[in-house]
């Protein structure tokens, strides 16, 4: 869900327009990957009974447009969304053990096929080759758990605090993003803080806006068609009161959650209005929470373009919150803000030395859950600085970095994390080693079975020759087919009866015609032995 909301938001920032291509995606990868995955049991299933698949031409201009596709595919995320790849290798910390428990039961299941060939052939070489060719396979899969590396492979004991939840612009799965509704909704989930970004009006007045524009998350072209490209920061607080911020969540879904709504949050989500920052301010310190404030950039034209900053901390300090319930993301004039608010909570959102980060007294890290790996987690614990990673939605994902020792998340589902009482799978390393060994001992045993079964079935079949196998699968070939396969399997009995070259030479000469699909009766036969009596008399 997060992953196409991220796609269509990008879709968004290069086209201007918000489209949902979720459902379209989703329909043909799930279309290709069936289809794909039906021609390849077909293709087994005749390579099981010794037959080869012979596909129709449309059949393999399909395969042609699905390979096509997924090539373009897999440049275009590279080439404009390459930090997504980021993704797939820790997927693979989460899922890795599973992973390799189902390539054991698939490379198992395939031995059937393997050992059949095995069997059939009468070429020494081919056997060997095939034979190589999966042991190598086996093998490899037997010892890749010697390489498998998770943060979810440790003792039960180990495992740190569960990770607090930082709500990321509220909670927008269940309303409006960075509206009032929203970061009620997730305080709500009991989240340790709420992260919204700032950007300061044309007069001055800061209120929450995560885009450049208002075209996005709020009717801004409706209400001002000629105004709908501007920068937000360049309107006045009493144009921003104006807008609508919430019918967009609802008419476009963006998380596939408005359903799940009840009619009371949708009339309300449809009313919200732009936030500003003292009404944020003043509920997260009427629930003792945090807030994880980003400071937009203000344009050279701005007449507070100067002044921003003060303009901001002055606003805070005003509402009364807490020093140390604030945590300062923003590297412009960071020296000033800690003269303003020393007991703000200094962060950064760009990995560095620990050492630079202590001495610029910056004890709060936010990162992008891909920038960091366990020793990173170490370190940054080892030197007191207080790792964030965002954005986690998964509960998977969730589960890998509390095994890691992350701190603390920034999310969109916090009404999913909040519920996530232990990591979905911890397996001790003793608990695991067995597991392993135990699949390869079963695999392998299942595997010699399979190959001596085969064998026995099978290695009486190579005495056998083609016509004798077609014959016996033309049930419902026409009866000239079956005639000629009859006077092939004759005529090939006949020639390994003979032994010397003259039989072979006169079997040839004759063609044998003699032996067509008219019996021979006894009648002929004996007169053929009385002409045959009378011509040596």
């Amino acid at each position: 869900m997060t992953l196409f909301f991220l796609f269509s938001r990008f879709l968004y920032n290069r086209t201007g327009q918000w489209s949902d291509w979720s459902i379209p995606i989703l329909v043909s990868t799930a279309a290709g990957f069936t289809y794909i995955t039906a021609l390849l049991i077909l293709a087994l299933c005749h390579i099981a009974v010794g037959q080869q698949l012979n596909l129709h031409w449309l059949h393999k201009g399909f395969l042609a447009i699905i390979l096509t596709a997924t090539v373009i595919a897999m440049m275009s995320i590279e080439q404009m969304w390459d930090e997504e790849w980021e993704v797939l290798l820790i997927s693979f910390q989460a899922t890795a053990p599973f992973l390799h428990i189902g390539a054991l039961a698939a490379i198992t299941l395939l031995s059937w096929i393997i050992a059949g060939q095995f069997a059939r052939s009468e070429k020494a070489i081919f056997q060997v080759c095939l034979i190589l060719a999966y042991l190598a396979v086996v093998i490899a899969l037997y010892l890749v758990p010697m390489t498998i590396s998770s943060p979810c492979i440790m003792e039960k004991d180990l495992l740190g605090p569960k990770p607090s939840v930082i709500g990321h612009r509220g909670a927008p799965m269940l309303a409006p993003e960075n509206t009032l509704m929203s970061f009620k909704k997730a305080l709500e989930q009991r989240t340790s803080g709420l992260q919204a970004d700032v950007t300061v009006s044309y007069d001055g007045i800061p209120f929450i806006m995560h885009d450049d524009t208002l075209r996005r998350t709020t009717n801004i072209e409706q209400v001002f068609p000629e105004l709908s490209s501007h920068l937000s920061a360049m309107f006045n607080w009493t144009d921003l009161e104006r807008l609508n911020a919430g019918e967009w969540f609802i008419n476009n879904d963006p998380f596939w959650t408005v359903s799940s709504l009840s009619p009371v949050d949708v009339t309300e989500a449809g009313n919200q209005s732009v936030c500003k920052l003292t009404d944020l301010l003043s509920l997260v310190k009427e629930n003792n929470a945090s807030v994880l404030l980003r400071i937009h950039h203000l344009p050279a034209g701005h007449p507070q373009y100067e002044t921003y900053i003060n303009i901001t901390v002055s606003t805070i300090l005003q509402s009364g919150l807490p020093q140390e319930r604030v945590i300062w993301l923003s590297d412009h004039e960071r020296p000033f803000v800690q003269q303003l608010a020393p007991d703000f909570q200094q962060a950064s959102n760009i990995k560095r030395d620990p050492k630079f980060m202590k001495d610029r007294d910056i004890t709060f890290i936010n990162l992008r859950y891909t920038e960091v790996n366990q020793e990173d987690i170490r370190e940054y614990r080892s030197q007191n600085l207080t790792l964030n990673t965002y954005t986690v939605n998964e509960p998977w994902l969730f589960s890998v970095l509390w095994c890691a020792g992350v701190e603390s998340v920034t999310s969109d589902a916090s009404h999913i994390l909040s519920k996530v009482p232990f990591p979905v799978w911890l397996l001790p390393p003793d608990a695991y080693s067995l597991i392993w060994i135990t699949s390869d001992i079963i695999s392998f045993t299942v595997i010699i079975g399979v190959f001596i079964l085969q064998k026995w079935r099978l290695g009486s079949i190579r005495t056998y020759n083609p016509e004798q196998i077609m014959l016996s699968a033309a049930v419902r070939r026409t009866s000239r087919d079956v005639r000629i396969m009859k006077e092939k399997l004759i005529f090939s009995e006949i020639n390994n009866s003979m032994d010397t070259p003259e039989e072979l030479s006169l079997c040839s000469e004759s063609r044998y015609e003699g032996f067509s699909n008219n019996a021979i009766t006894p009648s002929t036969d004996s007169k053929a032995t009385s002409n045959q009596r009378v011509e040596e008399t």
